[in-house]
């Protein structure tokens, strides 16, 4: 059984095929468990790696995708969604919300539906990187298609 028969890697390609038949999951050789490792494993910057980070807040959850040398700002995501308390969401939830383990969670196909934010600064790189459903799988994809995948709202959303 190879990477791509796992469950959450075809829940992603499946997802990403349905958009675009031309977009593909990448299998890495080493992990890309967080953004300096795709970024070495890829050979790219890494800013043009996207960060999937699963917040919660008193009633529901918001998927960030960051760039990779970039950290989300709590403060700004309580101001955005006029919330008091939003924090990272534990391991357990981001399961139960994604279908994705951390590390390897995608910015599609996730089993539950989640209002996703996208950085602005995402926007300075041509080529983006996210996770496809496991720490050694990839997709790559621009700007514009990112967004309309994952129908996230562009936001100003990093520290």
């Amino acid at each position: 059984m190879t990477l791509l028969d796992k469950e959450p890697v075809k829940r992603a390609e499946k997802f990403l095929k349905d958009f675009d038949p031309s977009l593909e999951v990448i299998v890495l050789k080493d992990t890309a468990r967080t953004a300096q490792d795709a970024a070495a494993a890829l050979g790219c910057d890494v800013g043009a790696i996207v960060k999937s980070l699963l917040f919660k807040t008193e009633d529901s959850f918001i998927l960030c995708l960051v760039s990779g040398d970039k950290r989300c700002s709590l403060n700004k995501l309580k101001e955005i969604n006029n919330k008091k308390d939003v924090s990272m969401a534990s391991p357990k939830d981001v399961k139960t919300q994604t279908g994705y383990t951390i590390g390897g969670v995608s910015p599609v196909g996730h089993l539950n539906k989640v209002e996703i934010f996208i950085d602005e600064s995402l926007q300075k790189f041509n080529d983006l990187f996210a996770a496809a459903g496991n720490p050694k799988c990839v997709f790559k994809i621009d700007f514009t298609n990112i967004q309309k995948i994952t129908n996230g709202k562009i936001k100003d959303i990093v520290e």
